[in-house]
């Protein structure tokens, strides 16, 4: 069989086998969604296997599938930095924040992030800054994602001669159709499943993808650095082009950031047993491994053909994966990464209309009201089709600059917000609800100003960097000049295992 001349029509069905596996899974899911713990922390009883591919797909994200390989086509080994510190990422949230926040979730039945931030600190006001820094952030990302799906599906479809053209919003309506319909019937339930070929099909990608690589040029990765060498000596140096400053800068967000990721914390505290946390770090943090060898094969690979004059420049750095996809991979291979693809983003917009719709309908009533909505399920389930709905439609007629600038400022806003208010707030007794309220309110400030500002850090230094660390000095140096907090029984207890 010419699988060649079936290249889009095979992407297309590993597309819509994917959208199918994601209706069936949420009609599956339903029956299990009986409660807002259900919809919300999937009961607290997640095995090993299911919990790791949902960490480390959380962790990776499209952003391994897309922008990745973009990172390196247009910085050289800078974004290997990134590489080493997801996977410190995910040593450092299980070690630092995994135990905790889930006695923290048993103990106190918690269905939110925001809800055990309000047990530790016994304040409200804590929980409504946490649950708006949440709410704020999430819109951002999602419109960003669903943006990114829509005119992949589109591109594919439209490539397709023997079917008629779709526009952007049709695109859209379809990709984001399948998205709202088994996060509303399912909630994290069919997210996590869903999560659990997600990371499998990474795995194998990465595997696969990199003896395409290795083939598509000439003497393999060693072809491709020589290629590199040659044309820009920076480029497959130890700091990339970005310099040894912004090199740092990137690796301590991407390290300590994933511990201020609501998507990855959530995760933590889902799990069934709490023993169970050293083979989910271990088999998470292996699956990620293999999954990266994507973003650094088809940013080598594209890298190296542009350098050598057999591909022509890429208008867009974050085309790389695309290209590459469309003339050096396999139609079959192609097919399943860009089915990998749709997993990575619809796994992390699921996770974020999870997160999002708790704080709509659980936190912030929880602290302006002082409870929670009568018929959380019914409300969780309408806020996550509003959520969604907003998020598309602000996606669709929102300027590109203006929407690349809310995707790049979530990580660093939930980090700068979340960081100390859970990383070291759930670790050090001394830590105040003053301290963590005036570490979210100036990290979400700081973050804004520097992105619709678009101050530019000297050095290459990543703005978030420096705002997180703003926030860990103001949190560390309020709460040392406060008196000390009186913690519960509950709390003192945890604190102390």
């Amino acid at each position: 069989m010419d699988f060649e001349s079936y290249r889009n029509q095979i992407a297309l069905l590993s597309i819509g086998l994917y959208f199918a596996l994601c209706i069936g899974v949420g009609i599956w899911a339903i029956r299990r969604t009986k409660s807002t713990t259900d919809f919300f922390m999937a009961g607290r009883d997640l095995g090993i296997m299911v919990t790791a591919m949902a960490m480390f797909s959380s962790l990776l994200s499209g952003v391994g599938f897309v922008g990745g390989p973009g990172l390196v086509y247009g910085w050289g080994v800078t974004s290997f930095w990134m590489i080493i510190g997801g996977t410190m990422a995910a040593c450092l949230s299980f070690f630092v924040v995994g135990k905790r926040i889930r006695m923290f979730s048993e103990v106190f039945e918690t269905v939110s992030l925001p809800d055990a931030i309000a047990a530790r600190y016994n304040s409200e006001l804590t929980r409504l800054l946490t649950a708006l820094a949440i709410l704020f952030g999430v819109v951002g990302y999602l419109a960003a994602q669903i943006l990114a799906m829509a005119v992949v599906f589109r591109g594919i479809v439209n490539s397709i001669e023997s079917l008629p053209e779709i526009n952007l919003p049709t695109a859209m309506a379809v990709s984001c159709a399948v998205l709202v319909f088994y996060s509303v019937t399912g909630g994290i339930i069919a997210g996590v499943y869903t999560d659990l070929v997600q990371g499998i099909v990474m795995v194998v990608a990465g595997i696969l993808v990199l003896f395409a690589a290795v083939q598509a040029v000439d003497g393999g990765i060693g072809g491709a650095v020589t290629y590199m060498l040659a044309d820009d000596p920076e480029s497959i140096g130890p700091w990339g082009t970005l310099g040894i400053l912004g090199c740092l800068s990137h690796f301590f967000l991407s390290t300590m950031g994933a511990c201020g990721q609501p998507h990855i914390i959530t995760k933590l505290m889902m799990t069934r047993r709490i023993h169970d946390f050293k083979h989910i770090l271990a088999l998470s943090v292996i699956s990620a491994m293999f999954a990266y060898l994507l973003w650094m094969a088809i940013g080598l690979a594209m890298r190296a053909l542009v350098v050598g004059g057999i591909e022509t420049p890429l208008d867009q750095a974050d085309q790389a994966a695309h290209v590459f996809l469309q003339h050096y991979a396999h139609p079959v291979l192609a097919g399943v990464v860009f089915a990998g693809l749709f997993a990575a983003i619809m796994s992390t917009a699921d996770s974020f209309l999870n997160v999002g719709a708790a704080a709509i309908i659980h936190d912030i009533p929880k602290a302006v009201l002082g409870r929670s909505l009568n018929h959380e399920l019914f409300w969780a389930r309408a806020a996550t089709l509003g959520i969604a709905i907003v998020a598309a439609l602000f996606g669709l007629y929102s300027p590109q600059d203006f929407l690349t600038l809310l995707g790049t400022f979530g990580w660093g806003t939930f980090a700068g917000a979340l960081v100390p208010t859970v990383a070291i707030g759930f670790n050090w007794k001394r830590a105040t609800a003053t301290a963590a309220n005036v570490a979210i309110f100036t990290s979400v400030g700081l973050n804004v100003a520097i992105e619709l500002l678009s101050i530019q850090i000297p050095h290459g230094i990543h703005g978030s960097a420096v705002t997180l660390i703003l926030s860990l000095t103001l949190f560390f140096g309020i709460s040392l000049m406060s008196k000390p907090p009186k913690l519960s029984k509950d709390v003192e207890a945890i604190m102390n295992l």
